[in-house]
């Protein structure tokens, strides 16, 4: 896989070395058991596949080559380029400003750009209404153009789906950014609709198998289907895309669900004709981060964290999936362990943040720990050393990290 240059600083000493080591013993990642570090009195139990991914560490790549060969243009990022506040301000630190917010609400005015400026579409991509206004202004948006791959992967597979005449289906959250482009997408080749979780495909099995009235459907899904669907005649053929960051098991289990309400109606002999093959629209990145948190729920540990933001779909969903066996603190960066009694961390099902008693220098510790596809290894760095810093002297740390090969 090709190897990009970001920021130093992005970098880190301790969980590089542990990538490396992995990466030498199992090149094909077929071992997903996590790798355990033990340092004095506190055991990492670290996961086998975590932090940036192909399509971040791309987006950064050409972030930063936008800056340095630009120098005295004005660069815009379209909205955030990858859900992480310390990658996003640093940007912010370059001269670089958002032109939205995350859910698409405007902090500063199209018209208000020039042909003479840069501005870089971030790694979920962005709708054809936006490319459209951008190119009218003359904007160059092709030469910095951070687009995932693997979101472009489903938007070429949402043509084709279009081109069959399938109805598609997408799995993700209608606010975020990288479904609405793929919304825009694929509205553009079939009437779309998106749904958020099993439980909004089960309502959709129900419409579709004649359960619940039809009238009702436009207010169950409302923002949620293109213009001019027709839950009647739309819902007979269909395929199921994901958004890349949505928990790839969940996208399974709709499409296999949607796959059966299809079998109820239409029968066994005409299947194919009813629901597409779409599993390769799952995102490599996220399926092996998933997979391996999977593996670290087979571990005993005291505790588990997840470094990530807030606001990040991909690492919300590995904090979904540790919380069911063990006590979970999701934070953003070292800050938020205010001392060895508190840690500050954040609550995905209230979105709030809170503060819990965290840990005992008394005795030893299991700790799980892993990160999202867009929070960098050197933060993770920082957590491991802010907790053994409770634990040992600078002079005892330094002997200890010295050892890690």
């Amino acid at each position: 896989m090709k190897q990009f240059e970001v920021p130093a600083f992005y970098r880190s000493h301790i969980i590089s070395k542990v990538k490396a080591q992995r990466k030498l013993a199992d090149p094909r990642k077929k071992d997903f058991s996590p790798t355990e570090l033990q340092l004095g009195k506190v055991t990492f139990v670290i996961a086998r596949h975590f932090g940036f991914c192909y399509g971040v560490e791309n987006a950064i790549e050409k972030s930063y080559k936008a800056i340095h060969e630009n120098p005295t243009k004005r660069i815009f990022l379209l909205s955030q380029m990858i859900h992480n506040p310390a990658v996003n301000e640093d940007l912010i630190s370059h001269g670089l400003q958002f032109l939205q917010d995350t859910e698409g609400n405007q902090l500063i005015p199209f018209d208000t750009l020039t042909k003479e400026d840069l501005v870089i579409i971030p790694a979920f991509g962005t709708t054809l209404e936006i490319e459209e206004k951008l190119k009218v202004i003359g904007v160059d948006i092709a030469t910095y153009n951070t687009t995932c791959p693997f979101v472009e992967k489903v938007w070429n597979r949402s043509e084709k789906l279009g081109e069959t005449n399938h109805t598609i289906i997408i799995h993700g959250k209608h606010k975020h950014e990288e479904t609405r482009a793929t919304f825009s997408h694929s509205s553009k080749n079939a009437p779309s609709l998106i749904v958020k979780d099993i439980e909004e495909a089960r309502i959709l099995g129900d419409y579709i198998l004649g359960k619940l009235d039809i009238s009702s459907f436009e207010a169950v899904f409302k923002e949620k289907y293109s213009p001019g669907f027709d839950a009647t005649s739309d819902l007979t053929k269909i395929g199921v895309v994901n958004q890349t960051t949505m928990l790839a098991s969940e996208t399974q289990e709709i499409a296999l669900y949607l796959r059966e309400v299809m079998l109820l109606k239409y029968g066994m002999d005409v299947i194919k004709e009813h629901i597409a093959d779409t599993r390769d629209t799952l995102c490599y990145a996220t399926n092996d981060n998933q997979t391996a948190t999977l593996a670290l729920m087979e571990t005993a540990a005291d505790m588990a964290i997840v470094v990530g933001g807030y606001n990040s779909s991909n690492t919300s969903h590995l904090v979904e999936l540790l919380e069911q066996k063990f006590p979970c603190y999701f934070i953003k960066d070292e800050s938020e362990i205010l001392s060895q009694e508190h840690i500050r961390s954040f609550d995905i099902h209230s979105k709030t943040i809170s503060d819990s008693t965290f840990i005992s220098t008394e005795s030893n510790h299991r700790i799980i720990l892993t990160s999202g596809a867009s929070c960098p290894d050197s933060i993770v760095d920082g957590v491991m050393m802010k907790i053994l810093s409770f634990f040992h002297s600078e002079e005892e740390l330094n002997t200890i990290l010295s050892t890690i090969k």
